[in-house]
């Protein structure tokens, strides 16, 4: 059974979380306990109907306020699929948090209030699922039993997002009306939008493709761990364990160990302890090269007919995630994958407007979730493709090299 990792953004009070907690309470996915325990909270309801948000805001401060500060995950099964849901904030002082929930999702599920229709938040989560490259967007159009079930609102959202998708390069776009708070069009398709002809919101995300997402073109095999047991019985052992992140590999196959560039061949491919003539992503491998190469954790293994890039210069998309800002010069560590290399930010060519996705004058400083481009030389060659190319192998981390806090999301340019 697959996964599909999704994420849903929105502006303050769109519905994410009570889409979430409809999600789990009409697929029968809540447990007794937690279920008794929303229904206590909920008490003090005028309407007496269960606040479905209270299953995702798990945070004392959320309940006060009534919105979601932090990324709360969720899981849930249907005999279908499997799901892992990220709900992000909605405020506009928490863009790195939707930058993090998005980084590892298939889907975006971006909520449009059909009261008012697309707004400024719209637009940003928008451009961040464009910058993220995000192969899935769905937008559901809710609240529509506050504006009569209108088809001429559904129709009008419609049209107004279309030119923003079209502006941003968003791919796979589909439409759904919904009412998450009555349940319309969540699991089962509803009477009062019977002129809608499209899926239920679970019934899409049951059906909406996750492999296309994979790779299969671009081989890279970032090593994690070299084994070497040095017994009697295993004296001549030399295997590469790590995850096939991109591509397919076979037994025989040409390949180049980067950055170091030497040249090899695949004598031999384990799965479990059993050898197995190909691996293809997303599996978890042991690789045994022909030759006795000089490999380390971070190295990557790749088909010698479409290598990656290799350099100690790079340009990056950079989310700032901490407190402290970020100035040209300032040192950091960098982690692409399994490798690690420390990183300087020679230079922060400019700001992105996520409002807008114009460029703006480089800041002397960049700020908590401002989005920039800067370029990074590191200490020793990395291995990398464009974000946009590979995901996969597009994306690092900044670290603090002091406190070990990630303070930067990279999307390589």
């Amino acid at each position: 059974m697959d996964i599909l990792r999704f994420i849903t953004a929105g502006s303050v009070d769109d519905g994410k979380s009570t889409l979430i907690g409809r999600l789990l309470y009409d697929s029968k996915s809540i447990l007794i306990d937690q279920l008794e325990a929303i229904e206590k909270q909920s008490r003090n309801r005028e309407d007496g109907e269960i606040d479905l948000a209270l299953l995702t805001d798990g945070l004392r401060a959320e309940r006060e306020q009534g919105i979601t500060i932090d990324v709360a995950y969720k899981y849930f099964t249907t005999p279908k699929r499997k799901f892992i849901i990220a709900d992000a904030p909605g405020h506009i002082q928490y863009t790195r948090n939707m930058v993090t929930g998005a980084s590892n999702s298939d889907l975006v599920v971006i909520l449009v209030d059909a009261r008012n229709g697309v707004v400024e938040q719209t637009r940003r989560h928008s451009i961040i699922a464009s910058l993220l490259n995000l192969p899935q967007v769905v937008v559901a159009i809710n609240k529509m039993d506050l504006v009569g079930y209108s088809r001429d609102v559904y129709n009008n959202i419609v049209i107004d997002y279309s030119s923003v998708a079209n502006s941003l390069g968003l791919k796979n776009v589909t439409y759904i009306p919904i009412s998450a708070l009555n349940g319309d069009n969540i699991v089962d398709k509803s009477e009062a939008l019977d002129w809608y002809d499209g899926p239920s919101m679970l019934e899409l995300l049951e059906t909406v493709e996750v492999t296309q997402d994979v790779n299969l073109a671009d081989a890279r095999f970032p090593v994690q761990y070299v084994i070497r047991p040095q017994t009697e019985e295993h004296h001549d052992y030399r295997g590469y364990a790590g995850k096939v992140i991109s591509g397919i590999y076979r037994k025989g196959d040409k390949v180049l160990v980067q950055p170091s560039g030497h040249a090899s061949s695949i004598r031999a491919i384990e799965s479990g302890g059993v050898e197995i003539e190909e691996a293809f992503a997303p599996q978890s491998v042991v690789l045994h090269l022909k030759d006795d190469v000089d490999i380390s954790r971070g190295d990557v293994i790749v088909r010698d007919d479409n290598p990656p890039s290799v350099s100690q210069d790079l340009e990056a998309v950079v989310c700032w995630m901490d407190s402290k800002p970020l100035a040209a010069g300032d040192k950091f560590l960098l982690q692409i994958n399994s490798r690690v290399v420390k990183a300087i930010v020679k230079e922060i060519e400019y700001r992105i407007n996520v409002n807008s996705l114009q460029n703006e004058p480089a800041p002397g400083s960049v700020s908590l979730n401002d989005v920039v481009k800067v370029k990074i030389r590191t200490a020793q060659p990395v291995v990398f493709d464009k974000y946009r190319q590979l995901r996969a192998n597009g994306g690092a981390i900044l670290i603090d090299e002091t406190s070990n806090v990630t303070v930067g999301a990279c999307m390589i340019a």
